[in-house]
């Protein structure tokens, strides 16, 4: 499993680089340019500005520059705020979008797992059937609905909790809504998942052997059920885990949150393209350490999975 990690993390470059790449190409394919708005007050302004980001060079070149630069950490500065560099505006929205991601993670495991474990020991029920239309239901409503409804409802009408803004950690209550609102939809999806496991594995012959010896039905759910059955979440978990702690632009804009993916949106918008690059690489690099992490979970928990 060392070797497969190892592997894993060597190919890391090669990924990053090809989103470079990609990310680079696409900015350039876009029509306008970063600063279209300063052509209006004369070419020789928006020549000069070409020449101070290093835009006048062949894209070859400037994007063999950059990545020299980003080798070392230094993704360069924003185009669109010139007082900051893009390693700081990384370095101060990014913590926000972790924390938020963080703890929606927790409200979709809590939620989903337990969902999808009561639908499992209720299977064909009024239970099962009603746990699977609340996710069916987390799916389908999308979360600049959710958000709005769940603010209007706890915020608005009941008073009990505060409908934006943000002041991590030292006031939770700001957390509240944003992170149901952004963990409803993987929660739903854990929960269809852990119900489809749990249904595999307590039909195996090591549950019936299990329930033959006199082992409750809460200790053949929790202790011999749950670990197989919670396989697929933790497959399902490295994307997941990417996506939440990376932010949504969606749940940041309605809750008023200074997250990266609000910065990503609007840096993409504004042609801001050393920003762009660097919060791609940014989120490829989580994406990449989430899924070799859920893999590694995977084969501990499940010892029928083996890399080799």
């Amino acid at each position: 499993m060392l070797k497969y990690a190892a592997l894993r993390l060597l190919q890391a470059p090669a990924v990053l680089l090809v989103l470079a790449v990609l990310s680079f190409a696409l900015m350039r394919m876009a029509p306008g340019g970063p600063f279209s708005k300063e052509s209006k007050a004369g070419p020789e302004v928006a020549a000069a500005l070409d020449a101070k980001y290093g835009r006048d060079a062949a894209p070859p070149v400037q994007f063999a520059r950059w990545l020299g630069r980003s080798l070392t950490g230094d993704f360069g500065p924003s185009m669109k705020q010139r007082s900051q560099d893009v390693d700081e505006i990384i370095g101060r929205t990014l913590p926000t979008s972790l924390v938020l991601g963080g703890v929606a993670l927790l409200v979709a495991l809590g939620l989903g797992v337990a969902a999808g474990v009561i639908a499992a020991a209720k299977r064909a029920t009024l239970v099962d059937h009603a746990a699977m239309t609340i996710a069916m239901l987390g799916l389908s409503v999308p979360s600049f609905v959710v958000g709005p409804l769940l603010a209007l409802v706890f915020a608005l009408w009941l008073g009990l909790l505060p409908p934006a803004g943000w002041h991590g950690l030292s006031q939770p209550a700001y957390l509240v809504l944003p992170a149901i609102t952004l963990g409803l939809p993987f929660a739903a999806r854990i929960a269809r998942l852990t119900r489809a496991g749990m249904l595999e594995v307590l039909t195996q012959d090591f549950i019936r052997t299990a329930r033959a010896k006199g082992l409750s039905d809460s200790a053949v759910l929790l202790r011999h059920g749950l670990r197989g059955g919670i396989t697929p979440v933790i497959s399902y978990l490295g994307p997941a885990v990417a996506y939440l702690l990376t932010g949504s632009l969606v749940v940041e804009q309605v809750f008023q949150i200074p997250g990266l993916g609000r910065e990503f949106v609007e840096a993409a918008l504004n042609r801001d393209e050393f920003l762009v690059m660097g919060t791609v690489l940014v989120y490829g690099a989580i994406l990449i350490v989430a899924n070799l992490a859920a893999d590694l979970v995977l084969a501990v928990i499940d010892p029928r999975v083996r890399y080799a």
